[in-house]
């Protein structure tokens, strides 16, 4: 979900990572800044540019993106936490993920009614 101005600095790995998760879980940059208890414009700093950060940090943020370390530094996929091998449709979640809010809105109209109608019963909060 495109958000804000874009910027000029293209992301680093890690900040790509980090993004992708953030973005998979519906977070907002601000989000996750309120749960690691500083500022947005200091986590947006971790998404766009290289930085030092202490383990404290790299595992709390972890935690919060439902991630694991090793995800965080390229070693695994974001799906690995979760176990086992990414499924179809996971992986197609993830890259809707990735689309713009227009897009992504449009997938919701269309996914929304079917999976009320045909889920158990669970409905998540958008």
């Amino acid at each position: 979900m495109q958000t804000g101005r874009p910027s000029k600095h293209p992301r680093t790995a890690f900040g790509e990572r980090l993004h992708a998760a953030r973005e998979a879980l519906g977070l907002s940059q601000a989000q996750v800044a309120e749960k690691l208890n500083i500022t947005q414009t200091a986590y947006g700093v971790w998404e766009r540019y290289p930085v030092a950060l202490r383990p404290d940090q790299i595992e709390r943020l972890a935690k919060i993106l439902n991630v694991s370390v090793e995800y965080l530094f390229g070693k695994e996929g974001i799906a690995s936490r979760r176990g086992g091998p990414v499924g179809k449709m996971r992986q197609i979640f993830e890259d809707a993920s990735r689309l713009s809010r227009s897009q992504q809105q449009h997938i919701i109209r269309v996914l929304e009614p079917f999976v009320e109608r045909h889920g158990n019963g669970h409905k998540q909060a958008a």
